[in-house]
């Protein structure tokens, strides 16, 4: 247990701000998550979990919900051209060969997180509106009234965070120009479906990717397309699936085949911001999103948080209040730059999956694809902890 008997307030009740939740609690510190939505949940989306969030999952003896809720990915997935001819093998496994890739339903990964807190500590219905501190405390105010008092804040309120502009100055999230379309169908509208596997079918400027979440009950779509304006960003904006189909038509008839069954789909604007130079001020610091937001093309927006949130808590866990804002520079300083290298390899990635027209000699880029598989068994293998607890050691 921590000796510091530190209260940190989390803002944000996310997959990022749960998770961190759960690891502060962990290394024994007192926490309160603050969540604006009247109660906790997700839209119908799914995600990839990665072997460097899973070990941290299980170092909290989450392992076992994450195997009940997720649906394992397997050595089958591949990426293929638009007309389903494969390219290369996708790294489902860590340098060391170990399989921890799950396809998740984020409001599963939520409730999982959930429950494994104690009761009292979510604090549904606060929208963080203000921050102010002293060389003693923090304090969050809330747009009904609230102003809670803490050692710590966490801000893990995602890409618009209403924190991050205390920490560092306002910036304007980087556009990329595409659009994706993203949903659910349930297995039994798909009773042939391989549910083993990832598929992507990379083509001209756009992109379709195909996993199974919910223990294969559900598979989850994702179309990337390329738009001519400006779209806000938004996890919720409706989309058309007639759209999205004709995006699609006369590519691999197993994409047409899974259309067929949308009746309704979310559009997502993509967004991410260059990486911020400091995450931390005095008593608050980012997390997560709000801190690091990254395109999809690495599967890593969650799984960093994750790494983002048990980093977090090593390294507080045996800190004095009056040493948090020299822990909270050392927890920066630990994350900055592997996660500039997720931001930055993600907006790689979805270039090459999204050029073929870029290259004169398509075997070019599918040779990239499958040396691809290097760059995610280096990023799957790494484990946060180590370095925690160096980083922790030096406060000391």
């Amino acid at each position: 247990m921590a000796k510091s008997g530190l209260h940190v307030a989390v803002v944000g009740g996310g997959i990022g701000g749960l998770f961190a939740a759960n690891a502060l609690i962990a290394h024994g510190l007192r926490v309160s998550v603050y969540e604006q939505a009247p109660e906790l949940g997700e839209i119908g989306a799914g995600f990839y979990l990665t072997p460097n969030s899973v070990r941290q999952l299980e170092r909290l003896g989450l392992g076992p919900a994450v195997e009940k809720f997720g649906a394992r990915i397997g050595p089958a997935s591949c990426y293929l051209r638009h007309d389903g001819t494969p390219i290369a093998p996708v790294q489902v496994t860590d340098a060391s060969g170990w399989n921890a890739n799950f396809g998740m339903h984020r409001a599963d990964m939520v409730e999982l997180q959930a429950a494994a807190l104690p009761a009292g500590v979510v604090h549904t219905g606060h929208r963080a509106t203000g921050f102010e501190q002293d060389a003693g405390k923090a304090r969050v105010k809330f747009a009904n009234g609230a102003v809670v008092e803490a050692d710590v804040v966490v801000a893990a309120d995602g890409i618009h965070s209403e924190l991050r502009p205390y920490v560092y100055p306002p910036s304007k999230p980087v556009f990329h120009g595409t659009i994706s379309y993203r949903g659910l169908v349930s297995r039994d509208r798909l009773p042939d479906w391989p549910m083993d596997r990832w598929q992507m079918w990379a083509g001209p400027g756009k992109h379709f990717l195909v996993f199974p979440v919910r223990h294969g009950e559900m598979v989850n779509y994702v179309g990337f397309v390329p738009v001519d304006e400006e779209m806000k960003e938004s996890w919720t904006a409706p989309g058309d699936p007639d759209k999205l189909r004709a995006e699609f038509e006369g590519w691999d008839p197993r994409i047409g085949h899974v259309l067929k069954q949308v009746d309704h789909c979310f559009r997502w604007a993509l967004y991410d911001r260059e990486p911020l130079p400091t995450w931390s001020k005095g008593r608050l610091t980012l997390l997560g999103d709000a801190a690091h937001p990254m395109l999809p093309h690495l599967g890593q927006g969650a799984n960093q948080a994750i790494e983002d949130g048990m980093a977090l808590a090593t390294i507080l866990q045996d800190v004095e209040t009056s040493a948090v804002p020299a822990a909270l520079l050392a927890y920066e300083r630990l994350r900055r730059e592997r996660v500039a290298e997720v931001q930055l390899g993600a907006r790689k990635n979805g270039l090459r999956v999204d050029s073929m027209n870029a290259y004169a000699d398509t075997s070019v880029r599918d040779a990239e694809l499958t040396a691809h598989a290097q760059f995610r068994a280096h990023l799957y293998a790494y484990d946060v902890v180590p370095d925690a607890k160096a980083a922790a050691q030096a406060l000391m």
